[in-house]
């Protein structure tokens, strides 16, 4: 694909300076961009790289109009803006619309218009697929389980039964939506199942990672809102509600029936207890453990930073004494005040 930077301009906005029939078929990084291809600048101290940049064009913040004479687009998010032109210029290759022949799809599914169901695809009884998804191979939807409109299923997905997911999700492969919740009832030394008889409900708009699972509700639903971004091997228990446009980064842990806020940022390897709540706007680093709730929105942070070993084992004996140390200090101030007293008196 290709086009002009005049044809950006008309469908992302921005400022055009220089020539607008400038043909554009990628976008590249500044230091290895060719005169075909358009390059981004955000952040003022990039911006040195302009004078040795092969690209065609670039974009750049409204400030920087006259960092370089290249044709060029000026926004006040370069950032998005570029997201939105490779977007526009590498979209993801689609499959013939129909059902192959090695899909195996139920005689009562519904699958909507210029849908595409690829080889060795299961579609459940009663499920429905929405207009111009794409499920692509060897994926399964479960019986009576929804998928919307303009979603993209990569290969190996699993939507179990009756979980719904919204319009225009992007599903990665390995992704499991609705495998059953982590319950079981002690019995006399052993352990029996409890039925996970909820489901699992994905908005709008949502992205989950591969090999990211999402467990059905033990009775009630477990909820991803509309927006929300999962990046790979993330867990998330059952009846676990995820706010609109809340971001997760890989490798996180959250236990079951923790509600987490909107437009909240947790960074990859975090470990949230269950049973509590997290504030909308909550900002969460990486490898942080969150045992109770965060009523207050603000940056939680946890784990220490890496140090050489030998310093990180004198710091773990200082560690493991930290009580007997805080109890001395108590004492140390007792005594320190029956000082001061003593010496008040004498005075």
């Amino acid at each position: 694909m290709s086009v002009t930077l005049t044809e950006l301009v008309v469908r992302f906005g921005g400022e055009l300076v220089g020539d607008g029939t400038r043909v554009i078929v990628q976008v590249a990084p500044l230091e290895r961009a060719t005169i075909e291809e358009i390059g981004f600048v955000s952040q003022s101290k990039y911006l040195a790289q302009l004078a040795s940049t092969g690209a065609g064009a670039v974009i750049l913040p409204e400030e920087a109009r006259d960092a370089t004479d290249l044709p060029r687009i000026l926004t006040p998010n370069p950032y998005l803006y570029f997201a939105r032109v490779s977007a526009l210029l590498n979209q993801p290759p689609r499959p013939p619309v129909g059902i192959h022949p090695a899909a195996t799809v139920a005689a009562d599914a519904q699958i909507g218009a210029d849908a595409c169901i690829a080889a060795g695809v299961v579609i459940g009884s009663g499920a429905v697929i929405g207009a111009r998804s794409v499920i692509s191979a060897n994926s399964v939807v479960g019986d009576q389980a929804q998928v919307g409109a303009d979603c993209l299923l990569h290969a190996n997905v699993t939507v179990y039964h009756r979980c719904e997911v919204g319009d225009r999700a992007i599903l990665h492969s390995g992704c499991v939506i609705g495998s059953d919740g982590f319950g079981f009832a002690p019995d006399a030394g052993r352990w029996e199942k409890i039925p996970q008889i909820g489901r699992v409900l994905v908005g709008n708009d949502v992205e989950i990672g591969a090999c990211t699972t999402i467990d059905r509700g033990a009775l009630e639903d477990t909820v991803i809102e509309e927006g929300v971004k999962l990046d790979n091997l993330i867990h998330v228990a059952h009846n676990v509600v995820i706010g609109a446009h809340t971001v997760i980064a890989a490798c996180t842990g959250i236990a079951g029936s923790a509600k987490i806020g909107r437009h909240c940022t947790i960074g990859g390897a975090a470990m949230i207890f269950g049973h509590i709540e997290i504030a909308d706007g909550t900002r969460i680093s990486t490898n942080t453990l969150i045992t109770k709730s965060l009523p207050k929105a603000g940056t939680y942070t946890s784990a220490l930073p890496f140090s050489e070993h030998e310093v990180w084992q004198k710091n773990a004996v200082h560690m493991r004494n930290l009580d007997k140390l805080v109890k001395r200090i108590k004492q140390l101030e007792t005594r320190l005040t029956e000082l001061e007293c003593q010496s008040e008196r004498k005075s």
